[in-house]
């Protein structure tokens, strides 16, 4: 079986966030122009700031700099975060977003929307408008976390700190390769 460049990247990157603190949860690779973008999504219990972004940036640029798993083109290095449209298909991303708003679509054709809960391996509790429901992984298809503006029970203090939460959640720092793979840091 071949590996893909995909799979060599994870193979060549997944150790170098972890030790950071950080999980690996994207990598893709686009054509943009004569160049590609590299975008290496991460995430970690409590978020992700732009410093973390920064030093996952760094160290991802020091492995791959001297690597050949990309080849000798240019490409521009993107390490972002995931926004909250991100579906939730791993139990750290329920546990993650846990007491937001989740809209799941369930495999026999349902829907249903609650209040994330408690989760483990084989499921998640969730309160549906006060009552708890809890659901098995084999019965969610698609959950997304739904963006909540005036959340009722919070203060406008709790609002405020969740909306620029979200907005931090795309951030990300760049990275822009010559042809000749070194480097130019733009912070």
């Amino acid at each position: 079986m071949s590996t893909t460049t995909l799979d060599r990247l994870r193979e060549l990157l997944e150790p170098v966030v972890s030790t950071l603190g950080v999980d690996l949860e994207e990598v893709s690779l686009t054509p943009a122009g004569k160049r590609r973008v590299l975008r290496v999504m991460v995430a970690a219990d409590g978020g992700v700031d732009l410093d973390k972004v920064a030093e996952v940036s760094r160290a991802v640029s020091d492995v791959l700099d001297p690597s050949d798993v990309l080849g000798s083109l240019p490409y521009l290095l993107e390490v972002t975060t995931p926004g909250v449209d991100r579906p939730l298909t791993l139990e750290r991303h329920w546990r993650r977003a846990a007491d937001r708003l989740v809209l799941v679509q369930l495999h026999d054709g349902g829907t249903v929307t609650g209040r994330i809960g408690a989760s483990d391996a084989e499921g998640v509790e969730l309160d549906v408008d006060g009552t708890p429901r809890r659901l098995t992984w084999d019965e969610v298809a698609k959950a997304v976390v739904q963006v909540e503006f005036n959340r009722k029970g919070k203060d406008s203090a709790t609002n405020a700190e969740t909306e620029q939460d979200d907005e931090d959640d795309d951030t990300g720092v760049e990275h822009d390769t010559d042809a000749d793979d070194t480097m130019d840091e733009e912070a």
